[in-house]
């Protein structure tokens, strides 16, 4: 049942003999194009002609691993892979010395390595561990002025001083001095702490 047109509701009309306006034309899409295509340096994962080994079981389910945690395999990895003894070398290397027992974080083994991989302006290492830094920290803004500027960032004494450390021992190592490693002791630093902080930076320099 319809409802009476209201003293202030205009009446609709029908006109007689008038035709429909002719439907207005969808505005076109833009077509979508395809990505760019990799460049010829960007595809191979290394510059040498080295002939990929067979994984052994242990290291195809580690890639198998990579794949599902990460959507890919790292290049890093890619790049030991015609070798089986240097990629499970490099891999257990890895493992303990950025997720093993420390009295580093994860969070502050991450640092130094966003820290020494702007020094060396490595983008390989800035984009993964600046990216563990944001998953590890929560704070975005952490790892882009890692990136950027460890300077700039918002860090404690503690780490402020590590990253100073790290830094040096990348740009400088030759005027590393006692006085370096005692700054890390008055801050908390404990002699095997220092071992790690070095053996962090010293694998991002290789």
């Amino acid at each position: 049942m319809l409802a009476k047109a209201g003293k202030n509701m205009p009446v609709l009309r029908a006109i007689k003999g008038g035709k429909a306006a002719p439907p207005k034309p969808s505005p076109a899409k833009p077509a979508v194009k395809p990505p760019p295509m990799a460049v010829a340096d960007d595809a191979p994962v290394i510059a040498l002609n080295l002939v990929p080994a067979k994984l052994s079981p242990a290291m195809a389910a580690y890639f198998r691993k990579c794949q599902d945690k990460l959507g890919f395999v790292p290049n890093v990895l890619l790049a030991y892979a015609f070798d089986m003894a240097k990629l499970e070398t490099f891999v257990a290397m890895y493992n303990d010395l950025m997720l093993g027992d420390s009295g580093l974080s994860k969070l502050e083994r991450e640092m130094i390595a966003v820290a020494v991989s702007s020094q060396n302006r490595c983008y390989y290492c800035l984009t993964a561990h600046g990216a563990a830094v944001r998953q590890y920290s929560g704070n975005p803004l952490l790892g882009e002025h890692l990136v950027m500027n460890y300077r700039v960032a918002r860090l404690n004494k503690r780490q402020r001083a590590m990253l100073d450390f790290a830094v040096k021992l990348t740009a400088a190592p030759w005027s590393v001095e006692e006085g370096d490693r005692e700054r890390l002791r008055r801050v908390g630093f404990t002699d095997r702490d220092i071992w790690d902080i070095s053996a962090v930076a010293v694998s991002l320099n290789i």
